[in-house]
């Protein structure tokens, strides 16, 4: 037999507490009696807590509302914004995006570092410390409490350690190093596709879906698996490494040191470019010869060419039918082991494509599964892993200032 627990005093504040920090995060400033109102707490209780957290630095008087009478019960209360403040980075092969941004993740300062052909790793690496820092200063922080970093690879959950099976850019290194290494800084290090599928999921398209994959078509392949609401990583952090999927319509089998022959051979861009020539579409050239600038060209020419497919005649129909059902060998692998309910089509061409390409595939899976599947597009947009950063930053910075929920 089980005896219920009471909570004690000081959890019961804090639990309080956390409630109207989170009401106040949620809606902007709010009146006591709208605590009141919103909390079910009584008067004495929604008092006390709002001068207990106005002692801890954490809520303020911002004004007064029009809609009660002048007097307590009129003013204001708001987070204290600048009480904290966080960064979010995207580590890509061209460079790196970062944005600064307040306790309540509004965005404060944003800033682009371009990787450079042939340029020092170690310089980008500082290039990219001293753009963070000036960024912070500029947004009137003294320093980021926590900054999380989206980057391509295996995150091992163990250790936090970044593995890729094939070999990661010098710099990639570095610059995590260098990091770890500022002062009073916490460092969340997540799979960038992770971080997009946590964007899709809270401010995107999957807002009404505990359970969903993010399926991402960019110069590469991956995927974000959520269920239950919970992003999940797997043993080792591969959950989602779904290029390495063997899959018919190839001619090799991928290897431990190589997604070639997966189903990355069927949706990266250079295969989209391909399938595209084959069809008998025009095709932006490449120019640019450095590597990281060459992807960077590849992604660009896949998302051009599927764009102009969605208004093209019956040889961008075909070519738009043979990428849905391209797509969809992929998702409905996906399908039968997690039954998700839902495919989100995020990255450059899933965004490309939109509501149109994502119809196709939904109507391929329901050609290919006998399990209900719905496919959206992506709505986080192209800053979808810089938004999951900033919001995985945040969500540490509040447990640490506000405590556990």
């Amino acid at each position: 037999m089980t005896t219920a627990r009471t909570a004690t005093p000081s959890t019961a504040r804090a639990i309080n507490d956390r409630l109207a920090l989170d009401l106040l995060l949620g809606q902007g400033p709010l009146t006591a009696p709208e605590l009141r109102r919103l909390t079910g707490l009584s008067r004495p209780t929604v008092a006390d807590l709002l001068e207990r957290l106005q002692r801890s630095g954490l809520v303020e008087v911002v004004g007064e509302s029009g809609e009660v009478r002048r007097g307590p019960n009129a003013r204001l209360y708001a987070l204290v914004a600048d009480r904290a403040h966080l960064g979010g980075i995207d580590v890509r092969a061209t460079g790196v995006g970062l944005v600064v941004a307040d306790l309540t993740g509004r965005t404060l300062a944003t800033a682009e570092i371009r990787a450079e052909e042939g340029a020092d790793s170690g310089d980008l690496a500082a290039r990219t410390i001293r753009t963070l820092r000036k960024s912070a200063r500029e947004a009137g922080a003294e320093r980021l409490h926590t900054v999380a970093v989206g980057a391509p690879g295996l995150v091992d959950p163990a250790t936090g350690e970044l593995n890729h099976p094939e070999k990661l850019p010098r710099w990639h290194i570095d610059l995590l190093a260098a990091l770890r290494a500022e002062p009073d800084t916490e460092l969340i290090l997540e799979n960038e596709v992770n971080l997009a599928g946590i964007a899709e999921h809270r401010i995107g398209a999957a807002r009404d879906r505990d359970t969903f994959v993010l399926l991402w078509l960019g110069h590469g392949v991956g995927a974000a698996v959520v269920l239950d609401g919970r992003l999940r990583r797997g043993a080792s952090g591969g959950t989602g490494e779904i290029g390495f999927l063997p899959v018919p319509g190839t001619e090799i089998l991928p290897s431990a040191t190589g997604c070639e022959g997966g189903f990355h051979s069927l949706v990266c861009s250079d295969a989209i470019w391909a399938l595209a020539r084959r069809h008998g579409l025009a095709v932006p050239g490449i120019a640019a010869t450095p590597q990281s600038e060459a992807q960077a060209e590849a992604v660009t020419r896949a998302e051009t060419v599927v764009r102009a497919a969605l208004d093209g005649g019956p040889a961008a129909a075909a070519f738009l039918d043979e990428l849905a059902e391209r797509i969809a060998v992929g998702a409905a692998a996906l399908c039968v082991v997690l039954d998700p309910g839902c495919v989100v089509l995020g990255g450059e061409v899933g965004r490309a494509g939109g509501e149109q390409l994502a119809d196709l595939v939904e109507r391929r899976l329901a050609g290919l599964l006998p399990l209900r599947t719905e496919v959206r597009a992506g709505t986080a947009g192209g800053g979808a892993v810089l938004a999951g950063a900033v919001l995985t930053a945040g969500d540490a910075v509040r447990r640490d200032l506000f405590g556990e929920p």
